[in-house]
């Protein structure tokens, strides 16, 4: 069929909205007509290069929609079914997925390829080119292709805009800190970076019950939501945290740090590590290049306080298991995930959205799609 996506030509270039040729489900796949689609960082990383991807490249790997077409050999997901799709699909087989580890699925390692899982070729193409889907989703469209292994069912209550989120930026954010950094009741957590991800997990630290939630911004705005959403206190940079954070746990530092800002440097590292206690957890959430090796430590310091420093993607979890969880939060008004939507767009101005994400505008800005799409 043919439809509209937002589609990346050339690095350091803004997304066009162009025509492009999707083709139908083959066996194990689903076609979705699309109604939301998040923004996250991790799509402007392919246009900066930091996330290298085959070009042209279509965008968007959060998404919320319908199914209208299934594919041979797919059971549990009907035409008319409310789904997410997960930026990371789950076999179910492999050996990380049998140890419990289905965000590490080995699945992973041709998400950036551009082919299909299910017979390695192309489903998208425009201008006579093939066209790489981003973690072989590409949301940025009206409608989409996928692997049934990418889609999640969901109650047909939640909001599409709500929903799509949940595919990356909530249970990234959230399982940050419940599974990965294991937030306990009284501990104290520093969020570093208030955006999609940093918000949520600030609210899986207090739902976690963490007596002191500290959220470290350089935007102000973003500072005020962040007590809106349970921050005890906020602070614009590390090094300005580093003083009141002693004062506040009597020289004791924070039980767990996470990093979630946009764009991760090596830099960061040693402030968060100065701020996180003895024995105490840092969570590496935000995405930096994949060309960037070098990091900031005190190596000495690290093995004689016997700190901890992790990283992790999807927080830890599995979208199909993660997925029913964060909804039942959301639906029993626990996790506050329609106020983090800050603004939504069209496909068609979906570059200002990215602008107002680097402005420090949005905590979470999302494309919706309508009758005009379709």
């Amino acid at each position: 069929m043919k439809t509209k996506g937002a589609l990346l030509w050339e690095l350091n270039s803004p997304f066009t909205v162009d025509e492009i040729d999707l083709g139908d489900p083959v066996a194990d796949e689903v076609q979705i007509r699309m109604h939301a689609a998040g923004m996250c960082h991790s799509d402007y990383h392919i246009t900066t290069g930091a996330t290298p991807i085959g070009l042209p490249a279509l965008g968007g790997h959060e998404g919320a929609g319908v199914v209208t077409k299934v594919g041979k050999n797919v059971t549990g997901i009907a035409e008319g079914d409310h789904v997410i799709l997960a930026f990371i699909p789950a076999c179910g087989q492999c050996p990380p997925c049998l140890k419990g580890f289905r965000s590490l699925c080995d699945r992973g390692a041709v998400l950036l390829g551009g082919k299909a899982i299910a017979d390695g070729t192309s489903r998208i193409h425009a201008g006579g080119r093939e066209v790489s889907p981003m973690n072989l989703l590409g949301t940025f469209a009206p409608y989409m292709t996928v692997h049934k292994d990418s889609v999640v069912k969901i109650d047909d209550d939640i909001p599409f805009e709500t929903a799509a989120i949940m595919g990356c930026a909530v249970p990234t954010g959230f399982g940050s800190a419940t599974n990965v950094a294991e937030v306990k009741p009284g501990e104290t957590v520093i969020i570093v970076g208030v955006g999609g991800i940093g918000m949520s997990a600030l609210q899986g630290a207090v739902i976690s019950g963490a007596k002191q939630v500290i959220a470290i911004d350089p935007n102000e705005w973003k500072r005020d939501q962040a007590i809106k959403f349970g921050a005890t206190h906020v602070y614009p940079s590390m090094a300005e945290a580093i003083g009141p954070v002693i004062d506040a746990t009597y020289g004791l530092m924070a039980d767990k740090v996470i990093i979630a800002v946009g764009e991760m440097k090596g830099e960061y590292i040693e402030e968060a590590m100065i701020l996180t206690a003895k024995t105490g957890t840092c969570v590496v959430t935000g995405m930096g290049s994949m060309m960037d090796a070098d990091v900031k430590l005190n190596l000495f310091l690290f093995t004689m306080l016997q700190k901890t420093l992790k990283g992790n993607i999807f927080g830890g979890g599995s979208s199909h298991v993660e997925t029913p969880r964060l909804a039942a939060l959301y639906k029993s008004g626990l996790l506050n995930i329609d106020d983090m939507i800050t603004r939504t767009y069209k496909l068609e101005d979906i570059n200002t959205g990215y602008q107002d994400m680097l402005d420090g505008n949005n905590i979470r800005g999302v494309i919706r799609f309508d009758e005009s799409d379709w």
